[in-house]
């Protein structure tokens, strides 16, 4: 009896491991586990993913209710691009069904500017991503998201408008690039 108790935490203790894990999402070969949606050009090149023209997202396989994203982006100055997280539905990726973690440096009404969650949260802290690799920490946990861009926080708030769903990576004009694409469930 003793043995079959210990056995059964110690698999428990695994599981919760596992379920704990960071996992890589992508690791600059592939792009199994995403699919595509639009017309961006997505091509693998130096360890990234990268796009020029057209415009889309790609789509996570799996979904997420709360985790910690890791990523490196690189835009160039004019870029617009984002990370779309916990999405309503896959179908219909934007602004109005998903938290978009902007990446936008020169947006024309800077509110929701690179670092900001649009229409929900300003950046605490104004930083120019272009023509540097950055990186992204987006914690999504229960209500309350926080975002931090190169090593600072630029937003903590508490939400409830979407609590589930894939994520992505978008492009929307310039020169885009991810590479290190890591997430860990909570």
């Amino acid at each position: 009896m003793k043995y079959a108790t210990t056995v059964a935490l110690a698999a428990l203790l695994l599981i919760g491991h596992e379920a704990s894990a960071q996992m890589t999402l992508f690791d600059g070969s592939s792009l199994d586990g995403w699919t595509a949606s639009g017309d961006a050009n997505w091509s693998l090149a130096d360890g990234a993913v990268e796009a020029t023209s057209g415009g889309g997202h790609l789509i996570s396989e799996n979904s997420y209710s709360d985790f910690v994203l890791t990523l490196e982006f690189w835009v160039d100055d004019p870029a617009n691009s984002g990370v779309f997280i916990r999405c309503a539905d896959r179908d219909a990726i934007g602004a109005d069904s998903c938290y978009e973690v902007n990446i936008y440096d020169q947006r024309e009404d800077q509110t929701y500017r690179t670092g900001g969650i649009v229409n929900f949260a300003a950046p605490a802290a104004q930083i120019d991503a272009g023509g540097q690799w950055n990186t992204y920490e987006i914690r999504a946990e229960g209500t309350r998201l926080q975002v931090t861009l190169n090593g600072t926080v630029t937003v903590d708030v508490e939400d409830s408008t979407y609590s589930d769903g894939p994520f992505t990576l978008q492009y929307g004009s310039g020169v885009v690039k991810f590479r290190n694409v890591q997430i860990q469930r909570l």
